[in-house]
C-alpha cells in the first residue's frame, strides 16, 4: 500500500512524537513565507522555543481574513517555479483566497483521500463515479486523484446532468459514488422519473458524502433510498480539501489523519483552547505541506472532538459531524439557530420530502422565520389543507428544537427551486 497502513493504529505517544517533529519542520518552512516571516519576527518566535506540542498555543491563530489580506502570494513558502497548482475560493462572500501546492503536496493529498476511501471499503475492483464539480473546487480533483491512487476505475462525471449520471451508473456498473447530500436527495426523484430503481437497476453499494453540513437523518434517508452504505467526510480547501477526516465502518465520528494535521478545538468567541469532549471551533496546522503551510488556521467549523478511542482500533482522534459554521449561524429573536438543527427535525418526519428552504424576513422591525417544506408525493392528495396535522406537528417539532415558533408552509412535491450543487437552505431577506 502506498501509505503506511500501520500509521492508522500507531500508539498515541509515538504519533505525538511524530507530530512534534513535523510541526518543527512546518514552522521552519512557514517562516520562508512573507506572512509568517514577518509574524515570527514581530513576536520574536523561533522554532527552538517549541519543545512540546502545547507550546504551539503561544502562536496567534491564522484566519481567513489573513489569507484574503495576503492574496495571492503572501503565504507561499517556496519559489513559484516549484509550485504546480492553485485552488481558489470564489470570493462570493468576500475577497478570494488561494491555496498553492507542489507536486509532493498533491501526491500527499491523493494518498490521504485514497486512505479515506479504503477505510470506507472502496477497493480496486470498484467503479467510482465522481459526481461533484471539478476545477477550482477541491472536491472533484481531490477524489479524482484519490480514486486513481487507490487504483479504482474512476468516472469523472462532474456535477449536474442528472439523467446522464444515472445512465453512466448503469452503463459502467458504478459501485461507489461521491455526491453532495442534497443532490443525492434530489437525484432520487430523477431515478423515479426515468423508471429506474437504484436498488435493483444499479450496482451501487457505497456513497461518499460531504461538502455541506447534513444530519444523521439525511444520511439514513440516502442509505434507505439507494440501498447503500453512506460515509460522511470532512475537508476544507485551506487544508487541501477532502481527506482531512473520514468515517470508518463504525460510523461513530470521523477520524482526523493526525500524521498530516495537528487539530485543536477553541472557543469561537475567545480563541481559548477547549478540552476534547466540548463543542468548539476546529483549528488546524498542516504537518506535511511544502508550498503553503498554515499554522493554527481557524476553520469556523463547529464540532466536538471525541475523547474516547474508536472501536475500530485506529488511534487517530475522531470528530463529530459538523454542527455548522460559526458564520452560518443566524440569530432570530435573540436565539442562536444553526441550519443543521432544522435539517435534523425535518428529515426525521416521514411525510417531509427531500427539499425545503428557510426564509428570514423583517416586517415593522419584527423578525420572522418561514419554513417552506415539500410534502412527499405518497402523502400528497392534491389539497394541502388536508395536511394541517402534519403542519402542526412540524411546527411543534421545530419549536422544541430551536425554541421559537416558525411559520411552516407546506408546498407541493417538486415545487421548490432545485440545485445540483450545494443546496441553499437559508435565505435571509432581513438585510436585502
Amino acid at each position: 500500500m502506498f501509505w503506511e497502513r500501520q500509521i492508522e493504529k500507531v500508539p498515541r505517544k509515538e504519533l505525538q512524537r511524530l507530530q512534534l517533529s513535523r510541526v518543527k519542520r512546518t514552522l521552519r518552512q512557514a517562516a520562508k513565507s512573507p506572512f509568517y516571516g514577518k509574524l515570527f519576527k514581530k513576536i520574536k518566535f523561533t522554532v527552538e522555543k517549541l519543545r512540546r506540542l502545547d507550546d504551539l498555543r503561544n502562536l496567534p491563530l491564522t484566519t481567513k481574513e489573513d489569507l484574503r489580506k495576503e492574496f495571492p502570494y503572501g503565504f507561499v513558502a517556496l519559489p513559484m517555479e516549484k509550485v504546480v497548482r492553485v485552488h481558489s475560493s470564489s470570493g462570493t462572500t468576500g475577497r478570494a483566497t488561494a491555496v498553492f501546492h507542489t507536486a509532493k503536496d498533491l501526491e500527499g493529498w491523493a494518498n490521504l483521500v485514497a486512505r479515506c476511501m479504503y477505510m470506507a471499503g472502496v477497493r480496486k475492483n470498484d467503479v467510482f463515479q465522481n459526481m461533484t464539480g471539478y476545477g477550482l473546487f477541491t472536491g472533484g480533483l481531490g477524489f479524482q486523484y484519490g480514486g486513481e491512487r487507490l487504483g479504482v476505475l474512476t468516472i469523472p462525471a462532474g456535477s449536474g446532468n442528472s439523467k446522464r449520471q444515472i445512465a453512466l451508473m448503469k452503463e459502467f456498473g458504478t459501485t461507489v459514488i461521491h455526491i453532495i447530500p442534497s443532490y443525492a436527495l434530489h437525484l432520487i426523484k430523477v431515478f423515479e422519473e426515468t423508471g429506474t430503481d437504484p436498488k435493483k437497476d444499479t450496482k451501487l453499494r457505497i456513497a461518499l458524502i460531504g461538502a455541506e453540513p447534513h444530519s444523521e437523518a439525511t444520511r439514513q434517508r440516502i442509505e434507505e433510498m439507494y440501498g447503500i452504505s453512506a460515509f460522511n467526510s470532512y475537508g476544507l480547501s485551506e487544508m487541501n480539501g477532502p481527506g482531512v477526516a473520514f468515517e470508518c465502518p463504525q460510523k461513530d465520528g470521523m477520524h482526523f489523519w493526525e500524521d498530516d494535521f495537528l487539530v485543536e478545538i477553541v472557543d469561537p468567541q475567545t480563541g481559548q483552547i477547549l478540552p476534547d469532549g466540548e463543542e468548539g471551533e476546529l483549528v488546524f496546522t498542516t504537518l506535511n505541506r511544502e508550498a503553503m503551510p498554515l499554522i493554527r488556521y481557524r476553520s469556523k467549523d463547529l464540532a466536538t472532538i471525541f475523547p474516547e478511542p474508536c472501536r475500530c482500533g485506529r488511534t487517530h482522534r475522531r470528530m463529530s459531524r459538523i454542527k455548522g459554521r460559526s458564520d452560518d449561524m443566524f440569530i432570530l429573536k435573540g436565539v442562536n439557530i444553526f441550519p443543521l438543527q432544522i435539517d435534523t427535525v425535518l428529515m426525521n418526519i416521514p411525510e417531509v420530502g427531500t427539499n425545503y428552504v428557510t426564509v428570514l424576513e423583517r416586517e415593522d422591525f419584527d423578525d420572522r422565520m418561514i419554513v417552506r417544506v415539500e410534502v412527499r408525493p405518497e402523502f400528497f392528495q392534491g389539497d394541502l389543507r388536508q395536511l394541517s396535522n402534519l403542519q402542526r406537528r412540524i411546527t411543534e417539532s421545530l419549536k422544541s428544537e430551536i425554541l421559537i415558533t416558525p411559520k411552516v408552509e407546506l408546498v407541493e412535491p417538486d415545487s421548490l427551486p432545485k440545485s445540483e450543487g450545494k443546496a441553499v437552505r437559508v435565505i435571509d431577506k432581513r438585510e436585502m
